[in-house]
């Protein structure tokens, strides 16, 4: 039955690679626990009480955050409402099973001032104007890094001065770009063309051998590059899709254009970065007011 599900949500659900991976590690995490504590081969079988029990040992004895918690009742909540609908099960075990309690999070982002420092050395090296790009690329449009590896050269369309991006589930979005950006873009793919003139793909932003980046190797690029601003612990790629929905809504955009451009299905997702504002507002004041800080 686990099969037909992981094979469920790739092919018809069309969930990205990393997603399934961790469904079906979950899934195989918690089989592995009815094994050892009930003797149940079956994860079909597992009942309400061997769920709860589940989540005491995540808890106590694995010593799991809230978050994490949630995240794998999620993927079982999923996999038996599967069961369900395929008619393997009568009734889920998850039943009564609610998500644990967690403390809100401010999404991290980095201030406009660390952002003005960041700088790029190296004219015309194809090094240098990639990870310029690539730097800049997440940092003005809000995309997902995986979104970023999966641009082609023909999405970007220079006269509309806008992107089309393929985000999850294959769903596309068009984000509008500036014209500093798209020469930045048209800068770039001379390089890269001098650089690799034998390339055989057509992907926009690629390696340092001229092949599709890892999320790895975007992540490294980031991180470096925000290392040299930042003490922020945190110097990802999504901390700079944060930065940008941060900045923007500071700046006055409506939520809900910005809920467009990150290609959020829900408002609610979008919301986290009002949390930030509000906090800026406060230390505005606190800072301003002449009984702020009492």
């Amino acid at each position: 039955m686990l099969e037909r599900f992981i094979r469920y949500i790739k092919t018809e659900k069309r969930y990205s690679t990393h997603t399934v991976s961790a469904y079906k590690r979950d899934l195989e995490q918690f089989g592995k626990y009815l094994i050892n504590i009930y003797e149940l081969n079956d994860i079909t079988k597992a009942t309400t009480v061997m769920v709860r029990s589940y989540i005491v040992y995540l808890k106590n004895e694995e010593g799991e955050e809230s978050r994490s918690i949630n995240r794998k009742m999620s993927s079982l909540r999923s996999f038996y409402k599967f069961c369900l609908r395929e008619e393997a099960i009568e009734v889920s075990p998850m039943q009564g099973i609610k998500s644990l309690k967690q403390p809100k999070e401010l999404a991290k982002f980095v201030p406009e001032h660390d952002m003005e420092k960041v700088s790029f050395e190296g004219d015309g090296d194809f090094k240098v104007v990639r990870d310029e790009l690539l730097f800049e690329m997440l940092y003005q449009t809000g995309m997902r890094q995986a979104e970023l590896r999966g641009l082609n050269d023909n999405d970007v369309d220079e006269v509309a001065m806008q992107l089309k991006v393929r985000g999850k589930r294959n769903k596309e979005r068009i984000i509008p770009i500036s014209k500093p950006l798209l020469e930045m873009i048209d800068n770039y793919k001379k390089v890269r063309d001098e650089q690799f003139p034998a390339r055989d793909n057509v992907i926009l932003i690629v390696d340092d051998r001229g092949l599709a980046m890892s999320p790895t190797f975007v992540y490294r690029v980031v991180h470096r590059i925000l290392g040299s601003v930042t003490t922020l612990e945190q110097k990802s790629p999504h901390v700079l899709r944060h930065t940008f929905a941060t900045h923007m809504l500071n700046e006055g955009a409506d939520i809900r254009a910005i809920q467009k451009i990150l290609g959020h299905s829900s408002l609610s997702s979008t919301q986290i970065y009002t949390h930030n504002t509000i906090e800026q507002l406060k230390e505005i004041y606190q800072s301003a007011h002449p009984l702020g800080d009492e």
